[in-house]
């Protein structure tokens, strides 16, 4: 992804997106709620696993972090074979899996890479190593752009989460120019009517690009940061436009977050509608 035009020349109407991210079973978030994004929205989805999540919409029971080298296998198995057009990566958890995907994005250089910083789940427990958080720190420097909410921002610089939307920015900054990346900063998380995000540039003062709506009444929040940086990665890879897949992945999401009710899953956090856009051409499909 070129950073002075926010764009790139390798696009595909139907990208083939890797995630590498752990599982959840009842399907919200994760790699299963990566691979519903990418589908929907258009582009081919892989997956590769980096630890056994026993979760629900209520919370985080169990974590299987398979060996390293069962990890590279599966890396390997998609690169050897498939020319992958973009990389989501999400919870890596254990830095023998952060270093694995270092070296094989080295080696690799799919051409966009996002990453979404995943360190706690949504209905709750801690899904990264204490002890992993400085080599996370190292891989994100190979990303194209960088997802984290406001708990992780805040994590990765060692400050305490910010309260206000400035905070968010000047933090946002703050890890774009240590990292040298693009980062998209997200302001769910702040109390308040309004859900502002931005793209924020390393060296840049001002966002690339800034968005606000009111925020939308829903418990069913599992899985956004999950779905929101793999639609903007296969937006992305199918645009060549990051600003503007960044904006569409947010117009996705909120419809998403409106329909989210109509699945009735989990009695705790429950998911979004990832397919909620489909329903018109399913009708269509039924004659209905």
């Amino acid at each position: 992804m070129n950073s002075t035009t926010w764009s790139t020349t390798s696009t595909r109407a139907v990208p083939r997106v890797l995630s590498i991210a752990g599982t959840d079973p009842t399907g919200g978030a994760g790699l299963h709620a990566d691979l519903k994004t990418i589908s929907v929205l258009g582009g081919y989805g892989m997956g590769a696993v980096t630890a056994v999540i026993a979760q629900n919409t209520c919370g985080v029971r169990s974590i299987h972090t398979p060996p390293p080298e069962v990890l590279r296998d599966q890396l390997l198995a998609v690169s050897d074979d498939v020319v992958v057009d973009a990389v989501k990566i999400g919870m890596l958890g254990s830095a023998g899996a952060v270093e694995v995907v270092g070296q094989w994005l080295q080696e690799q250089k799919p051409p966009l890479c996002v990453i979404d910083p995943v360190m706690v789940a949504t209905a709750g427990g801690t899904l990264l190593e204490s002890e992993a958080l400085g080599a996370v720190l190292e891989l994100l420097g190979s990303a194209d752009l960088v997802t984290p909410n406001l708990t992780e921002l805040a994590s990765l610089l060692d400050r305490a989460p910010a309260q206000d939307w400035p905070e968010a920015l000047e933090q946002g900054r703050r890890l774009a120019d240590r990292l040298g990346v693009a980062v998209l900063v997200k302001g769910g998380h702040l109390p308040g009517e309004r859900t502002p995000d931005a793209l924020v540039a390393p060296g840049q003062e001002e966002p690339v690009a800034q968005w606000d709506a009111a925020r939308i009444d829903t418990s069913c929040t599992h899985g956004t940061g999950c779905s929101l940086s793999s639609a903007i990665a296969v937006l992305a890879a199918r645009s060549g436009r990051l600003p503007e897949s960044v904006e569409a992945a947010r117009g996705w999401l909120r419809g998403a977050l409106e329909h989210a009710e109509e699945l009735e899953v989990g009695r705790g956090s429950g998911p979004v509608h990832h397919g909620h856009h489909l329903a018109p051409a399913l009708r269509g499909m039924l004659g209905a």
